[in-house]
Order: C-alpha cells, then structure tokens, then sequence
C-alpha cells in the first residue's frame, strides 16, 4: 500500500540541469538563485541527475548524465555529498520540495556494478557483453529478473532518502522497467517517508503505471501539440485527445510542459515547436487538470536556445527575466486557489461552449464555491466570441491584469492571435 503525498495536489515542479544552470555548475553557485525561484512561485525543484557519469563510451566531452557510473555517490561536477545535504536542508527551510532524477532502466558501461555484480546486467546473446540500451550506445541495460540487482536498486534509491532527506523521484523512461519493480521499490522505499513519484511515461500508453505514480508525461500531447501548430493536426482532434487525458480520473495526475531538457536539446525549444502558441500552452499547462512541469530558462524565456547535453554550454541568464511576472501569477494561482488542486476529485474541470470551439479552449474548474475561468486562442487571427453556458455568472478577477468582469452581464471576449485570460473568483 502507497503513502499518500499530501503535497502534490498544489505543486509544481521546476527542472534543474546543474550542469548548465551557472558557470560553475554546482550545487552552492546555484543555491544563490533560490530567494529568485522562491519568489517566482516554484514549489518543487526537480535536479537531473546528480550521479557520477560513467566515462567509458561517453558521448562528447562531458557524458550523459543519465549514464551513471555509481548509484550512491555525487557527481563531482556539482560538489561534494554534503554540499547536496546543506542544499537539501537550505530547500526545506525556505519552503521547497526537491526530487532527483533516478534512472533505473541502465547504467553507463563503467558502473561499479559491472565488476561487482556483472550478473545484474542483460547480456547481448551474439557477442556476450553487456546489452546496449535501444539507440543509445553508452548505456547498458538492467537485469530486473535478477531479485538481488533489484534489491540493490532499492538500498541505492533508501540510500538518498534517508541520507540527504529528498522528497521524491523523477524516474526516467519508467515504462522501460518493469512495473512489478516500481511496486516493489515504492513500497519499499516509503517505509522512511511519503515520497513524490514522476514517471516518465504517457498514461494513454501505460495505463497501468499510474497507479504506482503520482504524476507522468503526456508525451502524446507533447506531440500533438506540435502537429496542430505545424498545420497537421485539427484544434477538434487536440481537444478529442484532451478528453482522452481527462477520462484517467484523478487516480493520478499529468504533467503538462512545453519543454523539458530532451524537448529542449533535441526538438527545440517552446517557440521553435509553437511559435505564437507558447505561451497560451504554458497557461494551460498550470491551470488544466494536473501539475505544471517548467525547465529551468524558460523564465527568460529560451527563445532559439538549444542546450548541449553532452558538454559545457550555461544557461544564458540576463539582469531580466521577462516571464518571471507571468509564472510568478500563474503559480502562484495554481498553489492557492482551490480550484486549481491538481488531481482531486473534488474539482470539476469541464469545457464551456462558444460558436468558435474550433478555435479556442474555454474551461472552468470548479471546487466548491471557488472556480477559475481559462481562455485560450488557438486562431492565428484575432477572434471575438462569447461564451455560453448558464452557470457561467458574477464577477471574477483576471490574473494579469486585475481587472474585473462580470459573467452576468457580459461573456464577450476578443482574443490576438494565441491570445489568453484567466479569471478566478
């Protein structure tokens, strides 16, 4: 039985790639942008991960940092093991969660279990190494019909909760382990405390991780998104897949993005793959039904910038970020109206009607007597439109602007091309 984490109805989760947050890349030099963050509304700090990288068939100068070469030690990129507690205990103090990134699926080829326990391995049948994982040639994969490697996995994942009091894990490409493991470890690793538990995977496609998890991706969205502002996709067919997405239930949740570090690197950035529909995408991604993933940067915002996986290349920060404002309203909505709790089932989330649904997204949520109105134009014209529905009525603030409307009397609105309101009462 699964230890409820309380907290994951009102986070966000914000992510961290150490290596290229400052130019020393360390856990100290980025504790100087928490009193930033903190203020900007961030709840969750999700850091990639912070394991040593295997350094045999590494790619580029650097390496993966998903190709890791000891489970229970730090990368000596980012510091030392204690700086990563004073991290830990500084994050707390000020409010924050913070969760790490654990890749259970491979390892790079160097890891010290490759000569402790080379048992803990697939092999390749035809040349009797280790078996390389799919399309990635400086990883090895796991052997999860070994009982003992994951009993090992499990002391290594104890291993950071009880020593530096994380809260959580991100598990990446989750849908590549089996599910039996993440039963086994979650119910192993909550006997120390509630935990927050990201996979990385889509809930249309393995329906049944969800229910181990907490939250998961929606890479399908992801996609498709990209297709409807590429001109491939129809706004009905994007809405008929948000559907899809909504009749998971509350069981558990989706994190919604428009970038993360793989989007980022390999795909592009936020603009690159949606152009004018950016930022109405970022508003959905907080105020739909779930919990708000961002990548570090955005708040400038990354507009062309592609970050190197595999060697040095800093963020470039400036004196401003322009959508610091922005998110700072957007999250801080998400954090305290009750409307936007992300996976609860007390809070109705459902589409309202207009004589343009093929053009724009209009939806309330609803806890109580406490609701929140988003608007969102996904027209590459501006659009006048009025909102039907009955139960659309009084005065409702809108977010970023302050001013105030009434519903009773007037439900008119013109939106810019991916224009967008969001009104809470």
């Amino acid at each position: 039985m699964t230890i409820p984490c309380t907290w994951k109805h009102t986070t966000n989760i914000y992510e961290v790639n150490l290596r290229q947050y400052t130019p020393e890349g360390t856990f100290k030099a980025f504790a100087a942008q928490l009193s930033r963050l903190k203020d900007m509304g961030v709840e969750t700090l999700w850091f990639m991960p912070i394991t040593p990288v295997a350094q045999k068939n590494k790619k580029g100068s650097l390496g993966s940092q998903y190709a890791a070469a000891d489970y229970t030690s730090i990368n000596p990129e980012f510091g030392s093991l204690k700086d990563f507690k004073d991290l830990v205990e500084e994050v707390h103090s000020m409010g924050f969660k913070i969760i790490i990134d654990w890749v259970a699926n491979h390892t790079g080829w160097d890891h010290v279990w490759t000569l402790s326990n080379p048992e803990f391995y697939r092999k390749n049948p035809d040349t009797g190494d280790f078996q390389t994982a799919s399309g990635m040639d400086d990883i090895i994969e796991l052997n999860y019909s070994n009982h003992e490697m994951r009993l090992a996995m499990i002391e290594a994942m104890k291993f950071w909760v009880r020593e530096t009091n994380i809260d959580g894990f991100r598990c990446d490409l989750a849908a590549w382990v089996q599910l039996d493991f993440w039963q086994q470890a979650r119910t192993a690793v909550e006997q120390l405390k509630p935990l927050f538990w990201l996979g990385e995977f889509d809930e249309l496609d393995h329906p049944e991780y969800g229910k181990v998890f907490d939250a998961s991706y929606v890479w399908n969205w992801m996609h498709r998104t990209k297709d409807f502002c590429d001109g491939n996709l129809s706004f009905v067919e994007l809405k008929d897949l948000l559907v899809r997405y909504s009749e998971i239930g509350d069981g558990s949740m989706r994190a919604w993005f428009t970038s993360n570090h793989d989007e980022n690197t390999w795909n592009g950035t936020e603009y690159e793959k949606y152009g004018i529909f950016a930022q109405a995408l970022a508003v959905f991604s907080v105020t739909w039904n779930g919990v708000p993933l961002i990548y570090n940067g955005q708040e400038i915002p990354l507009r062309t910038k592609r970050l190197e996986f595999f060697e040095k290349d800093t963020i470039p920060w400036t004196d401003t970020f322009e959508l610091h404002d922005f998110y700072k309203k957007l999250l801080t909505l998400k954090s305290t109206h009750p409307a936007l709790r992300g996976g609860d089932s007390n809070v109705c989330t459902y589409l309202l009607k207009t004589a343009v649904d093929d053009r724009v997204l209009v939806y309330m949520r609803v806890n109580g007597e406490a609701s929140v109105l988003t608007v969102i134009s996904f027209s590459r014209e501006q659009i006048s439109f009025n909102i039907n529905g009955e139960s659309l009525s009084g005065t409702y603030t809108e977010l970023f602007t302050g001013s105030k409307k009434n519903f009773s009397s007037d439900t008119g609105f013109v939106l810019e091309p991916g224009g967008f309101s969001v009104f809470y009462s």
